[in-house]
């Protein structure tokens, strides 16, 4: 069941990385503009945000399995949209769809395992679900690559849609319901409210909240910048820049598998201090070393791939604390941070290009860290 929930929460790499180097050939065929086959990105990212706005609360009072059944469907047959679209109109409303289901896939897979599991369980479970998420930017662009030339970038969205079945097949034979009736909190407009009051008024929700959303935000601000930054900066080809990616994105699985060693051992609030450290010192050195120590390929990789790294001992333990507060509506809990981590990623892509350095994403990390750690200290400091 793990590694399904897992392959629904890692919809968002797959959807994005695997297609991105099919995005001139599309321009091409479809006889359009990059800036308009570009904004299939951005709706993709906008529906995910609002699958998840919508289908966290209402699992509250539902039930998951029912909703994730039906988002993963749709996820399916939007992938299918994608792969015939005869138009960049088509295809802009059928990745908003695809970001919509794939949204309802990301929140409830957070909201399963906040139903069964607690505490240091539901922490160890978080990261192992990263691990395996992990491997999803890792060989999507390598796949993406390997792909375009024999099946084009409709191929890929086959795949895509190829996936989703399997998601779908994986929630039929072996996801539960995991929210029983009597801990439903009925329907309408009242009860959606009353979760949303519950969730928002918990000081110590927000505090762990804030520490995911601006961990997810220094993450997203190496994903836009590191392309630009390692080829156009650093002067690294695009075999080497995936390569570097690659590293990266396994320095992520470094850090959820040390950190599921040491959960039972290291409390997760202690963990999570330790990682958002990492990332905010990762931060400050980055930004120093390209501002004062200039472009330097031995100190900027080292920094990215440590900054990356921290984000392993965030993401897992930041969620597993987030919902262990608000159990009572762990969809609509798991809905806001979703939405607040898509959100601050679309804020963050446009900046990190600012100015044609390695600076802005730096600048980005840093001031992520820092509010990640300000967040947990001050907001959740009752813990």
């Amino acid at each position: 069941m793990l590694c399904v929930l897992a392959l629904l929460s890692a919809i968002a790499p797959l959807a994005t990385d695997m297609y991105l180097p099919a995005l001139p050939s599309m321009t091409e065929h479809l006889g359009t503009t990059d800036t308009a086959v570009q904004s299939t990105l951005a709706t993709f990212m906008a529906g995910l945000g609002i699958g998840q706005l919508i289908a966290g609360p209402l699992s509250d009072g539902t039930g998951r399995r029912r909703l994730l059944i039906g988002g993963t469907a749709l996820c399916a047959v939007s992938g299918v949209l994608c792969a015939i679209a005869p138009s960049i109109e088509v295809l802009v409303a059928a990745r908003l769809l695809q970001g919509f289901s794939g949204g309802v896939g990301i929140v409830l897979a957070r909201a399963v395992i906040a139903d069964r599991a607690k505490g240091d369980a539901a922490a160890r479970l978080f990261s192992i679900m990263m691990i395996i998420g992990g491997v999803a930017p890792v060989v999507a662009p390598l796949m993406g690559g390997a792909l375009l030339g024999p099946v084009g970038w409709r191929g890929i969205f086959w795949v895509l849609a190829g996936a989703a079945v399997v998601m779908l097949l994986g929630v039929l034979f072996l996801v539960p319901e995991t929210l029983p009736v009597e801990r439903r909190h009925g329907g309408g407009l009242a009860a959606l409210a009353g979760n949303l009051r519950y969730v928002v008024t918990n000081r110590i929700y927000l505090g762990y909240a804030f520490t995911f959303m601006f961990g997810f935000g220094a993450l997203f601000s190496y994903i836009s910048a590191s392309p630009f930054v390692v080829q156009g900066i650093l002067g690294l080809s695009p075999g080497q820049f995936s390569i570097v990616f690659a590293v990266n994105s396994l320095g992520i699985m470094l850090g959820s598998i040390v950190n599921t060693k040491l959960i039972g051992t290291v409390s997760p609030r202690r963990l999570l201090t330790f990682g958002v450290g990492l990332l905010m010192t990762s931060g400050l050195l980055l930004t120093l070393a390209t501002t004062i120590g200039g472009t330097n390929i031995w100190l900027v990789l080292p920094l990215m791939f440590s900054s990356v790294t921290a984000i392993g001992f965030i993401m897992g333990n930041a969620t597993a604390l987030a919902q262990g507060q608000v159990t009572e509506a762990a969809g609509t809990g798991s809905a806001l941070m979703g939405a607040g981590q898509f959100g601050l990623a679309a804020i963050v892509t446009p900046l990190v290009g600012i100015g044609g350095t390695a600076v802005p994403m730096a600048v980005a990390i840093l001031v992520s860290g820092t509010v990640a750690l300000a967040s947990l200290k001050i907001l959740a400091r009752a813990d």
